[in-house]
C-alpha cells in the first residue's frame, strides 16, 4: 500500500519480514530499548498482546513478525505519535492483526477492560517526573520523563489488564531497579525473569529487561548479560539476531 509522508516524516526499513515504519525525528524515533524489549518479549499463538505508551507502533510491529499472537494492540497518547503508527500498520498490510489506539496509559484498564491480554509489554519513561530535563521537544520529553504518567500508573494498569498468570515485559534502567521490583511486587506482578543490558563487557549496564507474571510464585530467573558492542560500531552476534539483520 502506498502512504503519503508528512513533512519531516520517513520510511525506514526494519530489516525484519520487509517491515518498514514510518518515523519523524523532530518527534521521537524508536531506540534499541524496544528492540531490546521485541527480542526479550514472548507471545504463544492465539495470545493477545497490548504494548502501553507504543509510539510510532515499533514494538506491536516487530512482535507481529517474531510471535503468532492472534491480535496485537498499541495504545499511545500523543496523536501525532498514533497517527504515525496507524499508517504504518497500513502500509505494511497489518490492520488485521494491529489495532493502533489512542488514549491516556493511566485509563488503559478502562479503555480495554480488566484482564483482557495475555501478555503486555511497555517501554516506560525512564526518568522520574522532570529530573535531568533538558529536552524542549515535547514529544521526546513526555517520552523520556514521567510527564503524563508514573511507573506506578504502569504497573497498577498492566496488572488489571493482564488475564490470570498473564506476562508483562519491560525495559527500563537500572537505577530504578529497587523501585520497579517493590511496585511490581506491590500489584502482584511477580518478576520472574531479568536480563542486564551492558552498552561495553566493561562497562555498567545500561538497561534491564524484565518479565513479571501476573499472580506468579516467588521465583526469579537472572539471565546471562547482554553484551551490546564488541568494539565501536560493531554489533555483539547476539544483537545483529535481535535486529534480524
Amino acid at each position: 500500500m502506498t502512504i503519503r509522508l508528512k513533512p519531516g516524516e520517513r520510511l525506514d526499513d526494519l530489516q525484519r519480514n520487509h517491515l518498514k515504519i514510518i518515523q519523524n525525528p523532530a518527534l521521537f524515533c524508536f531506540g534499541m530499548d524496544a528492540v531490546l524489549l521485541s527480542g526479550f518479549a514472548a507471545a504463544k499463538a492465539g495470545e493477545k498482546v497490548l504494548d502501553l505508551g507504543t509510539g510510532n507502533g515499533i514494538i506491536p510491529l516487530l512482535l507481529s513478525a517474531k510471535t503468532e499472537a492472534a491480535h496485537l494492540t498499541g495504545l499511545e497518547i500523543q496523536p501525532e505519535s498514533a497517527d504515525m503508527a496507524r499508517r504504518s500498520v497500513l502500509y505494511n498490510d497489518l490492520s488485521q492483526r494491529i489495532t493502533i489506539a489512542e488514549g491516556d496509559l493511566k485509563e488503559a484498564s478502562a479503555i480495554f477492560g480488566l484482564a483482557t491480554f495475555d501478555v503486555v509489554t511497555c517501554n516506560p519513561p525512564y526518568m522520574a517526573g522532570s529530573h535531568g530535563l533538558t529536552n524542549d521537544a515535547q514529544a521526546r520529553a513526555i517520552a523520556r520523563h514521567e510527564l503524563l504518567c508514573t511507573f506506578e500508573d504502569v504497573a497498577r494498569e498492566a496488572a488489571r489488564l493482564l488475564r490470570p498468570g498473564g506476562k508483562f515485559y519491560l525495559v527500563h534502567r537500572p537505577f530504578r531497579l529497587a523501585e520497579i521490583m517493590v511496585t511490581l511486587s506491590r500489584h502482584k506482578l511477580e518478576p520472574k525473569r531479568m536480563r542486564l543490558v551492558y552498552p561495553y563487557v566493561n562497562k555498567e549496564p545500561n538497561m534491564v529487561l524484565l518479565e513479571a507474571s501476573r499472580g506468579g510464585n516467588s521465583r526469579m530467573q537472572v539471565e546471562p548479560p547482554l553484551i551490546v558492542y564488541q568494539e565501536p560500531g560493531v554489533y555483539m552476534p547476539e544483537i545483529y539476531e535481535v535486529y534480524g539483520y
